[in-house]
């Protein structure tokens, strides 16, 4: 029983660093899309823009330390998972103001929830 208990945990484990991974790859190409259609006429479009930009590189960033063996310690990892999960949040709130982006808002909130339930998963 407790090796079928550790088995389900496993599974579990890397079911939740799957779909991190996949919510990092799905945020970081919304928001990849989101800051091209921005205008860059008013200061808070240029800040959901610079957010948007950032938010894409760091999910992908994160999206490669969970798909990749690279030999990174669960240290780095949990770093890695709590920035990811900080900027995502950042960004749907900056999205959440402009008018078409509540796709590109939710999407980061998704991705968000993802590196939150991996680093539970991580225990």
């Amino acid at each position: 029983m407790t090796q079928q208990t550790s088995q389900q945990e496993l599974y579990r484990f890397l079911e939740d660093r799957f779909a991190c991974a996949q919510a990092c790859a799905e945020c970081a190409r919304v928001c990849a899309l989101r800051a091209g259609v921005l205008d860059p006429g008013g200061a808070e479009s240029e800040k959901a823009r610079r957010k948007g930009i950032m938010c894409a590189e760091v999910c992908e960033a994160t999206c490669r330390a969970l798909t990749e063996e690279n030999g990174r310690g669960e240290a780095d990892l949990r770093i890695q998972l709590a920035w990811c999960r900080t900027v995502c949040l950042e960004c749907a709130v900056a999205f959440e103001t402009h008018r078409g982006a509540g796709t590109s808002a939710a999407a980061c909130r998704e991705c968000a929830e993802a590196c939150a339930d991996f680093l539970a998963a991580l225990g």
